[in-house]
């Protein structure tokens, strides 16, 4: 009798020990402390399929910009956001101001490209459509005016199968050779 518990105690050790292995990437997207490099598009992965990803800002003409952030949930899947703010700050530092919510749209991504249904606020809740593989969530937001040289963005942090998870602070700065503000890593 002893034999089988001595098999079966190593066994279930190894098994509790595949749970959940996610390790987070790098949260801040800035590598060095220049910012140097533009960048298109970053992404953010998260556990069960889920990312988040930013786009380059369009600049606007009153010295802010608008931002895109999209948001890919698997079918089966589900994120609930922690708050409803996508704060920009000073880099790594104060929060400068809250980015208003332009749209935010769904559709599944082997569906044709329509918008389903357009809201100027951020749900509570990110539930995937039954007829697609993966769910994207668009976002659009935007910060009139009044951005500094460089700044950050913080989407708020999701809970996910009941674990809260951080976003990646997404970093930005304006980029006088393209007079434009850009992601930069």
């Amino acid at each position: 009798m002893r034999r089988p518990a001595l098999f079966t105690l190593p066994l279930l050790l190894t098994l509790s020990a595949c749970g959940d292995d996610y390790r987070p990437e790098q949260l801040y997207m800035a590598t060095s402390p220049t910012c140097a490099e533009w960048v298109e598009a970053s992404r953010f992965e998260l556990p069960e399929g889920v990312s988040v990803t930013a786009t380059s800002p369009v600049t606007l003409q009153e010295g802010g910009a608008e931002f895109g952030v999209i948001y890919i949930v698997p079918r089966g899947g589900k994120v609930q956001f922690t708050t409803r703010s996508f704060n920009v700050t000073q880099p790594q530092g104060p929060v400068i101001a809250k980015a208003e919510v332009l749209s935010f749209y769904q559709r599944g991504t082997n569906s044709r490209a329509e918008m389903v249904e357009v809201i100027k606020e951020v749900p509570g809740l990110l539930i995937p459509v039954a007829t697609a593989d993966d769910t994207q969530w668009r976002v659009r937001l935007a910060v009139k005016n009044g951005l500094p040289q460089r700044f950050d963005m913080t989407p708020p942090a999701v809970i996910i199968d009941g674990e809260r998870y951080p976003v990646r602070t997404f970093t930005y700065r304006w980029f006088t050779e393209r007079k434009a503000y850009g992601l930069c890593r």
